[in-house]
């Protein structure tokens, strides 16, 4: 392997570090207009079920979804004999490569799922109840990382820029109680109080890391942070580091660093962190035909008490070539064999993405908030037929993301209801769908967010990655009711 890709899988496997999962918020928003769907709340407190409803455990409510802005086809190409190869293949240009890609390349992939959840018409309003398990992992890779794996060294002189490279992964329970009311004729308000119990949280973030080649020397700098805290326990190590003298180069001694060890991760307490969080939420009938809507979703946080921090040494690092090596190794001067000299620049290269240990603190962490605008409107003609339009926004840091859906909602009869929708987003354009039967004593629905056309046979979407699915089977009962 050239040793420019071995960098750059150094650079890939610290960025994956934290990956242990599949945030929050994967709900089935191509179904925010139906009125028959059960977990319409979810995504807007103000918003109630049509009846009285308990959720099958586990499987009242499931949601799993990918987004990227790559795919499969970003990454494998395939030669005229018909086999696959990968970018690096010396057949794919690189300009071929790289104009696929973005400046920041995402992927976001999450898991939403409702252990037990019942809702009722009580108390002037409707009422809910919640306990879900919501995962969520997020990743940046710039587009330079991939040029340097690609590309390398050209021209004799070449730099690259790391920037906000990362990361997120978020994992906890939630337990949610709920509240709507109609307050005025034309007004309908809800609100939301989670408890949330934190499983596990890991941030990972490379800042302005630069890699420079030219024909005499690689050069690597920049800085970055790594913590971790919750049911993943990863151990500390200590490791003796040569302490270098400054004006003679030689080694006077050494010293202990405490950095983190990968190879013997433990399991720790299932609960590790506690936070609170609030939904928002209101709908107004502007007019008979036209009704607006609004919600904010997940305003909060969690406080863990034992997390890990530590940092990327990232001191400044060259590789000047290899130097006065002998004919003869077995004859050599210590620590002058190319077989020594290669050691020391693998040594090199492991401490210089070593995580080394900064302490054990309180480490709290905004869940990131979610916000839902929506306008229905109702076709004159024929008023089973709504129109409606939903723009949702995330906001998380660098790894927020925004949507614009369009749907078309019918309900033919009592018991059933569907929905189509596009949607323009951070990760490209996608079509949706819901089908719901909500009869009383049982109800069904499933959908997508993200519908998939061409998958490999592995399953994996060819384009853009994005691809998403939801089911739940629930048991309403009592007659329908309007706030």
């Amino acid at each position: 392997m050239k040793r420019r890709n071995k960098i750059a899988a150094a650079l890939l496997f610290a960025v994956s570090l934290p990956t242990v999962s599949t945030l929050a918020q994967n709900s089935l928003r191509s179904a925010y207009f139906l009125e028959g769907y059960t977990y319409r709340h979810q995504m807007n407190p103000a918003f109630a079920s049509e009846r009285n409803y308990i959720g099958m455990p586990v499987l009242g409510n499931f949601n799993v979804g990918l987004q990227s802005t790559v795919g499969v086809s970003n990454f494998l190409y395939k030669l005229p004999n018909g086999d696959l190869t990968t970018f690096l293949n010396e057949s794919v240009s690189s300009g071929e490569f790289l104009d696929g890609l973005k400046d920041r390349n995402r992927l976001n992939l999450d898991l939403d799922m409702t252990i037990l959840s019942f809702g009722f018409h009580k108390w002037g309003g409707f009422n809910t109840f919640d306990l879900s398990v919501k995962s969520g992992t997020r990743m940046n890779l710039p587009k330079d990382l991939f040029e340097f794996a690609k590309v390398g060294m050209a021209n004799g002189n070449s730099e690259y820029t790391l920037e906000d490279m990362g990361i997120y992964s978020n994992n906890y329970a939630e337990i949610a109680f709920g509240h709507s009311r109609k307050i005025m004729d034309k007004l309908t308000v809800g609100a939301k109080i989670k408890f949330l119990l934190g499983i596990y949280n890991a941030d990972f973030h490379v800042n302005d890391m630069k890699l420079t080649l030219t024909d005499d020397k690689w050069a690597v700098s920049g800085n970055g942070e790594f913590s971790s805290a919750g049911i993943v326990d990863i151990p500390t190590k200590i490791k003796l580091k040569d302490v270098v003298d400054e004006n003679t180069g030689a080694v006077v001694g050494q010293k202990e660093e405490e950095e983190l060890d990968f190879d013997n991760i433990e399991t720790g307490d299932a609960i590790g962190g506690f936070g609170m969080a609030f939904d928002f939420g209101a709908t107004y009938q502007l007019r008979e035909d036209l009704e607006l809507s609004m919600a904010v979703l997940d305003l909060g946080w969690i406080s863990y008490k034992n997390a890990v921090q530590s940092a990327m040494a990232m001191e400044p690092w060259e590789f000047n070539g290899f130097h006065d090596i002998p004919f003869d190794s077995d004859n050599a001067a210590p620590g002058m064999s190319i077989e020594d000299q290669i050691d020391n620049m693998t040594d090199d290269l492991e401490d210089l993405f070593q995580l080394k240990v900064q302490g054990k603190d309180k480490h709290t962490k905004a869940l990131g908030a979610t916000l839902n605008i929506g306008a229905l409107y109702t076709f004159p003609y024929y008023d089973k037929l709504k129109f409606g339009f939903l723009e949702s926004t995330r906001i998380n840091g660098q790894y927020s993301w925004s949507e614009g859906r369009f749907s078309a909602n019918v309900a033919p009869v009592k018991c059933f209801d569907a929905s189509v929708s596009y949607a323009i987003s951070s990760f490209g354009s996608s079509f949706g769908w819901v089908a719901n039967y909500h009869g009383k004593g049982f109800s069904l629905f499933l959908g997508s967010n993200h519908q998939f056309f061409k998958v490999t046979p592995q399953f994996i979407p060819v384009h853009n990655a994005n691809m998403n699915i939801s089911i739940g089977i629930n048991f309403p009962f009592g007659d329908i009711k309007s706030l």
